[in-house]
């Protein structure tokens, strides 16, 4: 080795090691590129958006947001989409977590999740449809209810709120339910038997150990799950009323858009969204410590 590669190398060598210093080698560089990735797919076209939400195609910077704060027809769909989401998460949550308690503790775990996560791999557009040929008032079961003469005009079910929720909560479950399963399946079962041996039961156990247990782990669930059924678009159109009870903040932003092509307005109705889904995710993460301050899980083994 030369004399003159060696002030090379000792330069080299003395920044890898002022690198490791700060935590920086080579393990770490692998996050490169998954941090390029969401600059490129998510970081970007969120600030792009956001400087076209406040170049409006008339008045001031702000006034794109004045305009939806200051319009009823707009603003209201805020509660609307709320008052579709939050009880359509809920719903998920509450029905997931029974059947991943029942199911942990089966045999065919695997068979049995399988069975209940296929409506995941249907998407929101078969789901609706779905919904229309068994709830629509053509469906099958308001032309048997009226062959069994149960009742005398069909009953509606979709094409309102009700078929809203039911799309939401059939295509969300799946997802709900396997996070939720996987928060179930690392709480370690001694700690059950436990209270079992102490005289605590069932309600006991679940209240006092599994809920929390499970209350960081749902928080996030609750999150993931209200950020998906917040966005709902496809079926607030087919199963909803979309200029009525379902008219959604998505829809408002597809009208500006498509509609009347004002697609800053339509950037500036997208930045209302995100706003609120972080506050209610922030709410939601900085409430989860109230029912639970210690790990995140019982931790098997």
């Amino acid at each position: 080795m030369t004399d003159a590669a060696l002030p090379h190398r000792a330069a080299s060598a003395s920044l890898r090691q002022r690198l490791a210093r700060r935590g920086v080698d080579a393990t770490t560089l692998l996050v490169l590129p998954a941090a390029l990735t969401i600059l490129g797919l998510f970081v970007y076209p969120f600030l792009e958006g956001l400087v076209l939400s406040l170049l409006p195609k008339t008045g001031g910077t702000f006034s794109n947001y004045a305009k939806f704060f200051s319009d009823p027809f707009l603003y209201q769909t805020i509660p609307t989409t709320l008052g579709i989401a939050v009880p359509a998460t809920l719903a998920n949550i509450l029905l997931s977590v029974p059947v991943a308690l029942r199911v942990r503790k089966m045999k065919r775990q695997r068979f049995l999740t399988t069975i209940l996560v296929i409506p995941i791999t249907l998407g929101t557009v078969l789901v609706a449809e779905g919904l229309l040929n068994y709830l629509g008032p053509q469906g099958w079961l308001n032309r048997t209810l009226i062959t069994l003469h149960l009742i005398s005009h069909p009953v509606r079910l979709v094409h309102n709120y009700w078929g809203v929720f039911w799309s939401l909560v059939i295509s969300g479950f799946p997802f709900t339910f396997l996070l939720t399963l996987s928060y179930v399946t690392g709480i370690d079962p001694s700690l059950e038997r436990a209270a079992s041996t102490l005289g605590a039961g069932p309600r006991a156990r679940f209240r006092t150990i599994l809920l929390p247990l499970m209350a960081s782990g749902l928080a996030i669930t609750f999150c993931l799950s209200f950020v998906q059924a917040f966005a709902v678009f496809p079926s607030a159109v087919l199963v909803g009323s979309p200029a009525g009870s379902t008219r959604v903040i998505s829809i408002a932003a597809f009208q500006a858009a498509y509609e009347t092509y004002d697609d800053s307005l339509a950037s500036s109705i997208a930045m209302i969204m995100a706003a609120i889904q972080l506050v209610i995710v922030v709410l939601v993460l900085a409430g989860r410590g109230f029912l639970y301050r210690g790990p995140a899980s019982g931790g098997k083994g």
